[in-house]
């Protein structure tokens, strides 16, 4: 350890980093329609991943009060449920049951995530607060509020991930979830440009959460709970700023201390480009398949594939995929899968599925699904290599793509063409083609867990982007729950 000079105890000006982000918060206002209208698709969407994840025995064992009867009248309503809890418990039940299947949004960068779960956060405050004026006489906060705190929790997320790869030193996305869940919510409390610092700084000194979760030979569900856990802990420190706590103005560059030093092996942030509208206009929605980002393209690739290779399985050689480089660190995958948790987190398991079915479910990682030896033999005759263009494409910033290919090849020494599949249909670049299928998608999974009336309101509403930026947060969240 570096020696400390204990005699400077002069309160240095706050981070760069911390400044540009209470800047953003503050200062910045929403203007692009183009925004507005994607985060509209990512509220629908997101919910209605939620409420498919109610279906889950093991999602639903973690939601509710952290004890039995520790609930909150006039509290934070959780879609599809019936509890009303404290805008902390309520943000980990919304977050936890939006990111249990891994079946919305995402964002490739140097680092990885997926920026709607700050929306556990962002929409159990707005719905405490609007509640609240409701109670007192005062107007409610609108979807729009909503929307815009998406859209600025999106840009904060994804703008830090863009040049910077927390997976690399072992940590896990779902730090940057806390950095802007905090940073939004406590501008949704009337927080000063001060006091967002000031929280900020507390999101990165909390540090991170190890990767271990999502990696053999520990892959497991807290994967799945993880950004829950983040979002109501952002909504924590920003609920104690706004008690009047303090904060620390070098929390990232302090000599030896601060999470530069201690975390990332003495390297600052890196950025290109400043807080806007980008990330959320250039979001990527998984609207086809519930499997990790980097395999969308793949599973693709297979089901054009099935009706080639559906009866001649047994005939099979030996399977390529071609994948980018982040493909090969995350997702290929050999030996055995203990749980869903490490079934949709490896691309030949994802592959395999919609080779010999056709199409790829949430249901399909279950155990039952899992106990078809078909799937462990295609696994088997498996190899994944990189493309070294798709990795170029994935990290151009003109592109974003997420390339994969497959190609199956015959003991008969007959072979399939090679299918490469460059956008998956949740790319900003095939919007046109999957917003519609996003929107069938959304009405499939409100009806796994409302009434067939709140059902058709939502639908309605949720069509008219002015009608919906116009609603009051506490009507909307009525129609949610059961």
């Amino acid at each position: 350890m570096s020696h400390i000079d204990i005699r400077d105890t002069k309160r240095p000006n706050p981070d760069p980093v911390l400044v540009d982000i209470a800047d953003y918060i503050t200062n910045y206002p929403v203007t692009s329609a183009e925004a507005l209208q994607t985060a509209r698709y990512c509220l629908m969407d997101t919910l209605g991943c939620g409420l498919l994840a109610l279906n889950y025995p093991a999602c639903t064992k973690l939601l509710g009060p952290v004890v039995p009867g520790a609930t909150m009248p006039g509290g934070v309503r959780v879609p599809g449920m019936s509890y009303e809890l404290d805008p902390v418990t309520g943000a980990f039940n919304i977050g936890a049951m939006i990111r249990w299947l891994d079946f919305n949004d995402t964002w490739l960068a140097a680092e990885w995530g997926h920026p709607s779960d700050n929306l556990g956060g962002i929409l159990a405050i707005a719905d405490y607060l609007s509640r609240k004026a409701v109670s007192q006489g005062n107007s409610p906060l609108t979807i729009k509020d909503v929307l815009v705190g998406m859209i600025k929790a999106h840009e904060i997320q994804g703008v830090i991930a863009l040049e910077n790869g927390f997976n690399r030193v072992g940590l896990d996305h779902v730090l940057l979830v806390r950095v802007a869940t905090t940073a939004v919510v406590t501008g949704m409390l009337g927080g000063t440009r001060e006091d967002v610092i000031n929280a900020v700084s507390n999101a990165w000194i909390d540090g991170g959460a190890l990767r271990t979760y999502r990696h053999a030979p520990n892959t497991g569900s807290r994967k799945s709970w993880a950004a829950g856990d983040a979002t109501s802990r952002g909504v924590r420190l920003a609920l104690m700023t706004m008690r009047g706590e303090m904060g620390y103005p070098s929390a990232l560059s302090a000599k030896t201390w601060g999470y530069n030093d201690v975390l990332l092996k003495g390297k600052a942030l890196q950025f290109t480009q400043k807080y806007g509208t980008y990330v959320m206009e250039n979001v990527l929605f998984k609207i086809s398949f519930p499997a990790e980002f980097h395999a969308q393209t793949a599973c693709e690739a297979a089901v054009t594939l099935h009706p080639q290779v559906k009866d001649r399985l047994g005939d099979i050689q030996k399977i390529i995929i071609e994948t980018q480089e982040s493909g090969v660190r995350i997702i290929d995958k050999t030996g055995p899968l203990n749980n869903p948790a490490d079934r949709d987190h490896c691309i030949q398991y994802m592959v395999a599925v919609p080779l010999i079915k056709g199409n790829l479910t949430a249901e399909d990682y279950e155990d039952h699904v899992a106990s078809d030896p078909r799937i462990d033999a295609l696994r088997a005759n498996m190899e994944v290599v990189e493309n070294k263009q798709f990795t170029k494409d994935y990290l151009d910033p003109a592109k974003r793509s997420i390339g994969n290919s497959v190609q199956v090849f015959f003991k008969d020494g007959s072979q399939t063409d090679k299918v490469a599949v460059e956008y998956p249909i949740g790319h900003r670049r095939r919007r046109q083609e999957g917003i519609p299928v996003l929107q069938a998608k959304f009405e499939r999974n409100l009806a796994t867990r409302l009434s067939s009336k709140n059902c058709a309101k939502l639908v309605e509403v949720c069509a008219d982007q002015t009608r919906l930026e116009k609603m009051a947060v506490n009507e909307f969240m009525e129609l949610l729950v059961v």
